[in-house]
C-alpha cells in the first residue's frame, strides 16, 4: 500500500505504514511532535506578518478597520492559491487549526466574569439577550432559506448576533464546521463589519440619536470591540463608554450559546447517533469545560485581573496563528461557488439587527 495520510475533522492521521515506520525509529510522541513543527511555524509565520499589519493600521488610522485574524485568513488563502503545501507540512497545519483553536475558547473563560454581567443591570442584559436570541433564530433562518449548509448558517448567524469573527472562531470547532464554511462565513462578514464601521455614524443625524442611544446601536450592530470603538469615538466619551459597555454584554452572550451547540453538536453530526445515551462529558468538549472553569475562576477572582491581560494576548494569538491555518486549507473555488449567497445571508442578518436595535434603543431614553 502507497504512503497516504487521512483527515478526520481537522485531525492529521498517519497511515499504518507512517507510523510504524516512524515508530521503529522515534517514540511515537516525538514523531508527532516533529511532523507537527514545519505546519506549525508556517501558520505562526502567517499569523505574525496579519499582526504586522494590523499594527501598521493601528499606527495609520489608530483603530485597525480589518483585523489580524481576518488578514491571517485572506493571507493564509492567498499563499494556499499559489502554492499547495506538501504533506510533510499539513499534519502541523491541521493542529494548527484545530487543536490550537480549541485552546483558545478555553483560555477566553478567563476573561468573563460573572460579576460584571450581574452589576451591569437586569433591563439591559435582558434587552441584550433577547437581542441576541431573535437575531440568532432570524439569521440561521435567512441562511437556510438561501440554501446554505446548516453548519455554515450557523456560523454566519453566530457571527452577526454576537461577535463576528470571534464568535464564529469559538463555535466552529464545537459544531465541527469545515474550513471553507469557517474561512466563507469570517471573510464576507469581516468585509460588511468594515462597511458597518463606516457607515453607522450616518445614523446619528438621519434618526436624531442621542450619544446614550448611539452606543447602544453601535454596541448591539458592530461585531469587533476594536471595532465599536471606530464607530464610537465620532460620537463622543459616552457613545464610547456605553457602546462598549453593551459590545462585551453581547460577548458575554458567548458562553452559554457555546455550550447549547455544544449539546446539539452530535445531532448535526448523524442525527440519533448516541445522542441519548451519550454522558454529559462527551456532549460538551473538553475546552467548553475548561472555558467554564476559567470563567467561574475569573468570577470568584481567584484568576486575578494581572492575569487576564496576558491570557488575552495569548489567547488572541492563538486564534489568528488557527485562522492562518484555515487559510491554508481553502479551496477558494468553493468560496466562489457560495460567495453571492453567503454575502445575500450576512447582508439581510445585518440589516435585520439593524432594525431590531434601533427599535430596542427607543426603549433608552
Amino acid at each position: 500500500m502507497a504512503h497516504k495520510s487521512f483527515y478526520l475533522q481537522g485531525d492529521f492521521v498517519p497511515s499504518d505504514e507512517e507510523s510504524s515506520a516512524s515508530g521503529r525509529g522515534r517514540a511515537p510522541w516525538a514523531a508527532r511532535l516533529a511532523s507537527l513543527i514545519p505546519g506549525v511555524l508556517l501558520c505562526i509565520m502567517v499569523a505574525g506578518v496579519s499582526a504586522g499589519f494590523e499594527a501598521a493600521e493601528r499606527r495609520l488610522f489608530e483603530h485597525p478597520y480589518v483585523e489580524a485574524l481576518v488578514l491571517a485568513i485572506l493571507l493564509g488563502m492567498a499563499v494556499r492559491s499559489f502554492w499547495n503545501p506538501p504533506e510533510r507540512w499539513q499534519a502541523g497545519i491541521a493542529f494548527s487549526a484545530k487543536q490550537l483553536l480549541e485552546v483558545a475558547v478555553m483560555l477566553l473563560g478567563a476573561s468573563i466574569s460573572f460579576a460584571a454581567v450581574a452589576a451591569s443591570g437586569a433591563a439591559l442584559l435582558g434587552a441584550i439577550a433577547a437581542t441576541v436570541i431573535a437575531t440568532l433564530a432570524l439569521s440561521f433562518g435567512i441562511s437556510r432559506m438561501l440554501g446554505l449548509p446548516t453548519r455554515l448558517s450557523i456560523l454566519i448567524a453566530c457571527g452577526n448576533s454576537i461577535c463576528g469573527n470571534s464568535a464564529i472562531a469559538a463555535v466552529a470547532p464545537v459544531i465541527g464546521a469545515s474550513r471553507d464554511e469557517i474561512a466563507s462565513s469570517i471573510s464576507f462578514t469581516a468585509i460588511l463589519g468594515v462597511v458597518m464601521v463606516l457607515g453607522l455614524p450616518l445614523l446619528i443625524p438621519l434618526l436624531q440619536l442621542s450619544a446614550t442611544q448611539y452606543g447602544i446601536l453601535a454596541g448591539l450592530t458592530v461585531y469587533a470591540v476594536p471595532q465599536v470603538l471606530a464607530a464610537t469615538v465620532p460620537a463622543g466619551l459616552v457613545s464610547t463608554q456605553i457602546g462598549t459597555l453593551v459590545k462585551l454584554m453581547r460577548v458575554l452572550m458567548l458562553g452559554p450559546i457555546v455550550v447549547g451547540f455544544s449539546l446539539l453538536a452530535p445531532r448535526l453530526n448523524g442525527g440519533a447517533r448516541g445522542t441519548q445515551t451519550a454522558g454529559f462529558f462527551r456532549l460538551v468538549p473538553w475546552f467548553i469545560l475548561g472555558f467554564l472553569a476559567l470563567s467561574a475562576l475569573r468570577s470568584l477572582e481567584v484568576v486575578p485581573v494581572t492575569v487576564v491581560g496576558p491570557l488575552t494576548e495569548i489567547t488572541g494569538f492563538l486564534t489568528v496563528v488557527s485562522m492562518a491555518a484555515l487559510g491554508l486549507g481553502v479551496d477558494v473555488r468553493v468560496l466562489a461557488n457560495v460567495g453571492g449567497r453567503v454575502t445575500a445571508a450576512v447582508t439581510l442578518s445585518l440589516m435585520l439587527l439593524l432594525a431590531i436595535s434601533i427599535g430596542l434603543i427607543h426603549l433608552f431614553h
